[in-house]
């Protein structure tokens, strides 16, 4: 061992082993504080503040690849020199939270009715202090250098204020109303739903056809929701459907119910979809609510919260469920079925929480005005203050925030942000804010709490200290860059875009809104339990590491683009992290070294200026895809530059020179394999943290931890395109050799006899050795009898005795085939153009392709020809 390696070069063990590394790698740097955020600093400011996960939530394969991007982003920039923050938290996930206590409360035989509200509340906060948030130790296994001093949750008292402060600010201006309108409900939950927990699916149904009223009066309507007919208030027609014009302001008779109701006309309609004529249901359906809005229709409840019939008659007491086919089978009875089809597939809304189908309901809510508020958030996007990546995806969000409708921001739950409206005993409201005092006696406050998404909105301000002007505030907000998938788009970020703008008095809420995509197979195929496909990023930590589990998905994350993974790529990505060990551990065997400075390029070796040029151009190609967001044109360009310019050739390059007479040559090809080690590991540190950790202290005893690190700096005067093209010559001609003897079967470490002409030539006469090391190729000596002949081009030409390492006979055998297969490509080339049917007609890059496959024909037949006059001679 040279007299120049490290000491610390000796704790590398012969294999990296991330399960004895990983753990006491980030105790170490939570311990060192090296992840916290000063307010303070005259550093310049990077913030992310992390997506909430739920607190009863698991990390899944969505969240590692989100935090994935996330802490990559901090990481670089914290290398960068910024004051970077990346706060973590969470979510109080109201309806997931309060069922999952309410299911325990259930195997007791108990309700939260049977605890009263406070005492059930009470239990949620003891369930969370012992059993929630599980997520925040699997993110310190996969990696996230996120400030843990700052830990938010949106139910802490910080938060909690902020979300009394700005209901308030939102009602005394008029922003927010209580009315009766149509939400998504949940009979099971017995709450009302955001958009975003109702999930869609095709489901099996029926689709009936209903004849309302007689002879030449009557008209036809269809449905999937036979039931609903009961609540019918109208059916209505398209304004310039002459097929239906006569009926328009006539009464017809609703089956099954005695009462009349009209037939209206309404833009709406769509004339081209099954009659066009649709029934009127405007306390079920959203769609027909407008219609009654515009109509002044009466809105009939026909069912209960729970999904059971109330209307008085043979169908009152019936679920939902159970109601529909009766009615069908009634109105059959009556001879009002025109037509059935069954089976009908059609999307049909669910709870996210627990699968129960959403029933539209008129319920009285409370609502958010969306109109100002979303205006200014699609401004914001439009005039750059903030920007949305990728770029494409802005229409999505314009789309959205352009016909926002009014948000429904009450829920029927116990664990929440209660909503501090209070009712007064004459009928009086009032809502009161964090400062006031609620009123006295005979005042009762709203059952009602807040929509999880209401609190979270407010998350990129609330969490540094919002209402009040903290230090925090003032140096991290605007935050730097938002991180999710494009999926929450619409729910979350135009949520968070309207408040922020609302509350920090036009300041956006972030700069940049970076958007990726979902986690699939490497089928492109969702991740689904029934599938069977669903990947588990902790099993992928225990078995393969958490930075093969990182780089497995940062390889796949370009901006808005579903990210394909699989078990086989991620046991790859822990190969390159084992390739990554396994060079730094050869260097600093061989005495690779950080001390002192770079040799200057008259110095050097031309294979030493090569990998120097090759580092700056990587280093400048990283540094623009990290600023466009491109993840995974990042680990490409860096997987290459490692795996190939330094490890499979840089390194073999070295050896020679490492193990060679000339010491002082040695020395400088030493430092320059530290200097390269060191920048990669650096330039790798954001995407797989633990194993550049722990070499790069082993290549730097003493440098401190890479966290902190300086991101290494791009150096256009170290490109050197001369030495550049040289080593590629040198590359030809060993990977031209080495194809040859693959082809051979040629053992790799055999070694043969060989002439080498043309180097000189070629300028490439000064790696000589280096070329036969490389290659395997002795000198040739007494008796030498080229058996094959590699043409690499540039005049330069390998002759090569195998004679005794190869079959020759077999080998003749192989070659005679490859030269038919090459005349055969060559005949059937020119015949296409020697034909001027086809050179007129055809496309000129077409023709320029078969010439093209004609030139590679005839090299092919020339190299093989070539080959088997040596195995002849």
């Amino acid at each position: 061992m040279s007299d120049t390696t490290p000491t610390a070069a000796r704790e590398l063990s012969a294999q990296y082993q991330p399960a004895e590394v990983e753990q006491r790698l980030y105790e170490g740097w939570v311990a060192a504080g090296v992840f916290a955020a000063d307010p303070a600093s005259d550093k310049p400011p990077f913030a992310i503040v992390i997506p909430p996960p739920n607190v009863t939530g698991s990390l899944h394969i969505g969240h590692a690849l989100d935090h994935t991007i996330q802490d990559s982003l901090i990481r670089r920039r914290r290398m960068q020199g910024y004051e970077a923050l990346w706060l973590p938290g969470m979510d109080h996930a109201g309806i997931a939270t309060q069922n999952v206590v309410e299911r325990q409360l259930a195997a007791s035989g108990q309700s939260r009715h049977d605890l009263g509200r406070e005492e059930f509340v009470e239990r949620v906060w003891q369930w969370k202090a012992e059993s929630g948030g599980k997520i925040l130790g699997q993110m310190r296994r996969l990696g996230d250098s996120v400030d843990w001093d700052r830990e938010r949750f949106t139910m802490d008292e910080g938060l909690s204020r902020a979300v009394l402060t700005i209901f308030k600010r939102l009602f005394d201006d008029g922003l927010i109303y209580r009315a009766e309108r149509i939400i998504n409900w949940c009979v099971r939950c017995h709450t009302a739903l955001s958009d975003i927990e109702v999930e869609h699916s095709d489901d099996d149904g029926e689709l009936v056809s209903i004849r309302y009223g007689e002879g030449d009066r009557s008209i036809v309507v269809a449905t999937t929701r036979a039931e609903t007919m009961l609540g019918d208030t109208a059916v209505a027609v398209h304004p310039d459907d002459e097929r239906y014009k006569h009926l328009v302001g006539t009464l017809v008779e609703l089956p099954l119910t005695g009462r009349s109701i009209p037939i209206v006309a309404d833009p709406h309609v769509d004339p081209a979809f099954g009659t066009g004529a649709v029934k009127v249901t405007p306390a079920h359906d959203p769609n027909d609510f407008e219609i009654g809005q515009r109509h002044s229709l009466p809105s009939l409840t026909i069912m209960d919260e729970t999904g059971i019939i109330t209307v008085h008659g043979p169908f009152e007491g019936l679920d939902r469920f159970e109601a529909r086919p009766a009615v069908v089978a009634a109105l059959r009875a009556e001879g009002r079925i025109v037509a059935e089809k069954r089976p009908y597939v059609h999307a049909v809304g669910h709870c996210s929480r627990c699968g129960t189908t959403v029933e539209p309901r008129l319920s009285l809510q409370w609502f958010v005005k969306t109109a100002p508020l979303a205006r200014a958030a699609g401004d914001a996007v439009r005039d750059g203050r903030t920007r949305i990546e990728p770029p494409e995806l802005a229409k999505r969000y314009f789309a959205w925030v352009d016909n926002m409708h009014d948000w429904c921001i009450s829920r029927q739950l116990w664990w929440g942000h209660r909503i501090p409206v209070w009712y007064g005993p004459a009928g009086e409201v009032r809502c009161v804010g964090p400062d006031e005092e609620p009123p006295g006696e005979g005042w009762t406050q709203d059952n009602d709490v807040l929509d999880t998404w209401f609190s979270s909105a407010l998350w990129p301000f609330s969490t540094l200290g919002w209402p009040a002007d903290t230090p925090s505030l003032a140096k991290f907000y605007p935050t730097s860059v938002l991180v999710t998938g494009y999926d929450i788009l619409f729910f979350w970020v135009a949520r968070m875009m309207m408040f922020g703008l609302y509350a920090m008095e036009g300041r956006q809420p972030f700069d940049v809104v970076a958007l990726h995509g979902m986690v699939r197979d490497q089928y492109g195929k969702k991740m689904s339990k029934s599938f069977g496909n669903v990947v588990d990023p902790l099993d992928w930590i225990e078995r393969f590491g958490a930075d093969a589990t990182r780089f497995t998905l940062a390889r796949g994350a370009n901006p808005g683009a579903d990210v394909p993974v699989s078990e086989e790529w991620c046991q790859g990505s822990r190969n390159f992290c084992n390739k990554l060990w396994n060079a730094t551990r050869f260097a600093l065997i061989n005495g690779a070294t950080v001390e002192g400075d770079l040799p200057s390029a008259a110095e050097l070796s031309t294979v030493d200026r090569w990998i120097l040029s090759r580092l700056a151009d990587v280093t400048e190609t990283v540094d623009r895809h990290f600023e466009a967001f491109e993840l995974a044109k990042v680990c490409d360009v860096l997987y290459h530059f490692a795996w190939d310019d330094v490890c499979d050739w840089y390194v073999e390059l070295a050896k020679p020179v490492l193990t060679g007479e000339d010491a002082a040559a040695a020395g400088r090809t030493r430092r320059v394999l530290g200097h390269v080690l060191d920048a990669l590991l650096r330039l790798l540190h954001p995407v797989v943290p633990f194993v550049t950790e722990e070499l790069r202290t082993a290549l730097v005893p003493g440098g401190g931890s890479i966290v902190t690190a300086a991101w290494p700096a791009a150096s256009p005067e170290a490109r050197d395109t001369a030495a550049e093209a040289e080593v590629a010559g040198l590359q030809r001609v060993v990977t031209e050799v080495r194809r040859f003897r693959a082809d051979q079967g040629l053992r790799p470490g055999q070694r043969v006899a060989a002439r080498i002409d043309g180097l000189e030539g070629a300028g490439l006469s000064a790696h000589s050795v280096l070329i036969r090391s490389l290659a395997r190729l002795d000198e040739p000596g007494d008796g030498f009898a080229a058996t094959g002949t590699v043409a690499v081009g540039g005049g330069v030409e390998v002759a090569l005795d195998t004679r005794g390492s190869i079959d020759v006979a077999a080998e003749r055998a192989r070659l005679t085939k490859d030269r038919a297969a090459a005349e055969k490509e060559i005949a059937q080339c020119r015949a296409k153009l020697d034909n001027p049917a086809f050179t007129e007609k055809a496309p000129a890059p077409v023709v320029g392709k078969i010439k093209e496959r004609l030139a590679a024909a005839e090299a092919d037949l020339a190299r093989v020809s070539a080959q088997l006059a040596a195995l002849a001679g």
